[in-house]
């Protein structure tokens, strides 16, 4: 017995050797310092470390149908093999790249040409193994038994039962299901203790918030528990529950992970462990979404949207989001849905009238119902028919969709954004495509450089010359060459008094060209706080024309004067009115507009007869669509300052035209009309104006709210012989009269608005809302015209002088 007991002790220690290692709880297999794993078959080594049950795997992962590996941590009992953390996915791996935790304790990423391409943190403590636990995590443990660096601490797309996040902490998306790129979207857990969900835009700067938790100081921590909840938890102690499997479905029997999807859904999966689980298939199942339903949260006032442009998001029978694209559009990318479509015919041609009656024979319109792209509109119609709707789209060479609803029509234009498919989406859109059996090459490309007739005419001549003898063939070019000088001194005559700007030209008048066209500027049609407008002609066309002489500009304002006429000549949009030219001369500075027949809407709302509610509704629409433009779509951001009746001008179809929205950026804050240094009118003028706040387009949002107020009331905000005091400023009376539901006295003497409560209730609600003395809770020019279309829900307000929550 003595001669076998050393055999016996070397038996055991061999034994112990091959036991599983106990730290923190959790048995793992020892990973040695000089241990390294290989990818594929290039070298005899193994390609993965597998925890002690075998549940996970640390090493090289495969990517389906590539012979190409991640550097990976994954289930390994799945058939699936479910990647749960990864670190190469932008530059996947070739075979013979390997891993390796070197002699000095660090852990080594190479590629099969021995180029390093990741290295762990930095590391404190000397290390003396590594291990791939039962939980998920990667570990390396230092001589004095510590975890220095594990994985759950560098998460990537994904969060495991027994992991804790603390502030910051990232998760980002992977491009596609099996593209383990860089997506589009990140979860950040903030220093200011706030989890929020972000879309990211060029070069990974990253879009608004579409989720939040609100939890900004709250000294939260994100924690996935054994039980299988998901939850924030406060300093104060308090929970924030994100989603919860409860007791039936313990990590006992199911498998559980919480995973940013490459779609931007932050989504709690189980997978059944055995077939005693019940009725659960074998596979993973989503038990929550983050947010539920993201086609509708992840609109967005900037960027594609859930999907990319020109695509639509619509849920699954799971409810989960895929982007698809709308009759006639392909994927840009057919392996990343989430890239946006491309149309598959060649975009119009328009005419110089705009219009496109030369191709419309060769397009129709495809309906799709309960669609809607909400961001893309450029013009409104009220009162038509869905026939008419198709054919004002069909006609207009801008317009590729047209939404059709309650008897309006929205016309749409390229490139669509925050497109989603839903039974709860009233109306429909109707597609223009190409009709019947034309094909893409059935439509005329664009002409580059001149009509048909004069290409026809080079080719004669150009035939000629080749045909000719020597001397003809010098003769015919000295003549062509002469011909094409005088056509560009013509031309440079042509554009003698006039600068081009981008693909506009306005005219340079002359002061004199400027008072004979206004008769010697008799016949004002207003003054304001920058100067006095004159009605004039302007030849040869006779055709009507306002010009604002402005008040004498500081010398110092000269350059910057020509610099802005380059710019407001670029703006152009409906519901703006059009700068038809300028005089820059010695002191004179004046600014030409079209001539509105119609006048301002401060006279046709405030005089004899109230307009109809509908017109009314129609002009509010248009003005909003007019900030929004001069906000968000020209080239250069403008905030016009002075919003009010006086500067909304109506064209011969009262179509609402926004005045004077160049001179924000003209004037300076002292030639304004009020006298406490600010620009803007009396009774229209953002609260921060007052506070020395930065100014941004909300003071623009707050002129609007009260221009609301007075084309639904059809009554000016300020009115000093009321017979009531409570009633002197509409604003004030509105918000009260609202907080005590009793909105209904305030148009009870018009039955189209009593007919049309509900609208009238939507619509005091956005005012109020832009109305918030608080400029963050006021809402951007994109929420405000998604809310009057009624694309997206108001919320109640608060009362504009009290600080609760905002929407956008």
């Amino acid at each position: 017995m003595a001669a076998s007991s050393p055999f016996l002790l070397l038996v055991l220690l061999c034994y112990l050797c091959f036991l599983p290692s106990v730290v923190y709880g959790q048995s793992y297999r020892n990973v040695s310092l000089t241990s390294y794993l290989t990818a594929g078959d290039k070298d005899s080594s193994p390609s993965s470390w597998a925890s002690p049950s075998g549940e996970f795997a640390f090493g090289f992962h495969r990517l389906p149908q590539l012979n190409l590996f991640l550097l990976a941590i994954w289930y390994e009992k799945l058939p699936e093999k479910t990647v749960v953390w990864y670190v190469n996915g932008n530059n996947p791996l070739q075979s013979g790249s390997k891993v390796e935790l070197t002699s000095r304790g660090e852990l080594v990423l190479t590629d099969h040409q021995g180029r390093e391409q990741w290295k762990q943190d930095s590391l404190s403590g000397n290390i003396s193994h590594a291990a791939m636990l039962d939980t998920g995590n990667f570990v390396m443990i230092s001589t004095n038994s510590d975890r220095v660096w594990q994985s759950f601490d560098e998460p990537s797309d994904t969060i495991l039962p027994t992991q804790i996040l603390d502030p910051p902490s990232i998760l980002s998306s992977r491009r596609g299901e099996a593209n383990f790129s860089k997506g589009k979207f990140e979860l950040r857990l903030q220093t200011d203790d706030n989890l929020a969900l972000y879309p990211l835009s060029f070069k990974e700067q990253v879009y608004p918030a579409y989720w939040a938790s609100d939890t900004v100081g709250s000294g939260a921590r994100l924690i996935f528990n054994e039980s299988g909840s998901v939850y924030l938890l406060r300093r104060n102690g308090s929970r924030l529950n994100l989603g919860s499997t409860n007791d039936t479905l313990s990590t006992v029997d199911f498998y559980q992970r919480m995973t940013l999807e490459f779609n931007g859904v932050f989504s709690l999966f189980v997978y059944p462990k055995t077939s005693k689980s019940g009725n659960w298939q074998k596979s993973w199942s989503i038990v929550k979404s983050i947010p539920s339903n993201m086609c509708v949260i992840g609109m967005r006032d900037t960027g594609p949207g859930a999907c990319g442009f020109n695509s639509y998001c619509e849920l699954d029978e799971e409810k989960r989001p895929k982007c698809l694209c709308p009759y006639g559009y392909t994927y840009f990318d057919p392996n990343d849905q989430l890239g946006g479509c491309k149309p598959s015919f060649p975009l119009q041609r328009c005419d110089s009238d705009g219009a496109n009656r030369g191709l419309q024979p060769e397009f129709e319109m495809r309906a799709m119902v309960g669609t809607d792209w909400p961001m893309a509109d450029f013009e409104y119609l009220e009162s038509v028919t869905e026939d008419e709707c198709r054919q004002a789209c069909l006609t207009d060479c801008l317009c590729y969709i047209a939404l059709y609803r309650d008897n309006a029509c929205w016309k749409k234009r390229l490139p669509f954004s925050n497109g989603r498919r839903d039974p709860g989406v009233a109306g429909k859109s109707l597609m223009k495509v190409p009709a019947g059996n034309s094909t893409s090459s059935s439509i005329p490309p664009p002409q580059l450089g001149g009509k048909k007739k004069d290409r026809g005419t080079l080719l004669v001549i150009l035939s000629a010359f080749l045909g000719s003898s020597a001397f003809l063939n010098f003769l015919l070019l000295s003549l062509v060459l002469l011909g094409l000088r005088r056509m560009i001194r013509n031309r440079k005559k042509k554009v003698t008094g006039s600068e081009v700007h981008g693909a506009v030209i306005i005219s340079n008048f002359s002061y004199k060209d400027l008072e004979k066209a206004t008769n010697g500027f008799k016949q004002v049609l207003g003054r304001g706080g920058s100067g006095t407008v004159y009605k004039g002609s302007v030849l040869p066309s006779s055709r009507f024309v306002a010009v604002k002489e402005l008040d004498k500009l500081p010398k110092d304002k000269d350059e910057e004067f020509k610099n802005e006429m380059q710019v407001i000549s670029r703006v152009h949009h409906k519901n703006l009115v059009p700068l038809l030219g300028f005089c820059d001369e010695e002191h004179h500075r004046l600014l030409v507009y079209e001539f509105m027949n119609n006048g301002s809407l401060s006279g046709f709302l405030f005089g004899d007869s109230k307009p109809s509610w509908n017109q009314r509704l129609r002009i509010m629409f248009g003005v909003a669509r007019g900030l929004l433009y001069l906000h968000e779509e020209c080239q250069t951001q403008i905030i016009h300052c002075d919003i009010k009746p006086e500067n909304v001008l109506l064209d011969e179809t009262f179509t609402p035209r926004i005045a004077d929205f160049g001179l924000a950026k003209l004037l300076r804050a002292e030639q304004t009309r009020t006298t406490t240094g600010i620009r803007g009118t009396k009774g229209y003028v953002a609260p921060e104006w007052f506070k020395s706040m930065p100014i941004t387009t909300k003071v623009d949002v707050y002129s609007f709210g009260i221009l609301m107020l007075e084309i639904i009331f059809c009554r000016k905000n300020v009115v000093m012989n009321s017979d009531a005091e409570e009633k002197a400023i509409l604003s004030d009376w509105v918000c009260d009269c609202y907080k005590e539901g009793r909105l209904d006295i305030l148009v009870e003497d018009e039955e189209e608005a009593v007919n049309d409560f509900k609208k009238v209730e939507r619509l005091v609600k956005v005012a109020i809302w832009c109305i918030q003395e608080e400029p963050s809770l006021r809402p951007s020019m994109k929420k405000v015209t998604q809310m009057l279309e009624g694309a997206v829900q108001v919320p109640h307000p608060p009362h504009p002088y009290s600080y609760i929550s905002s929407i956008d």
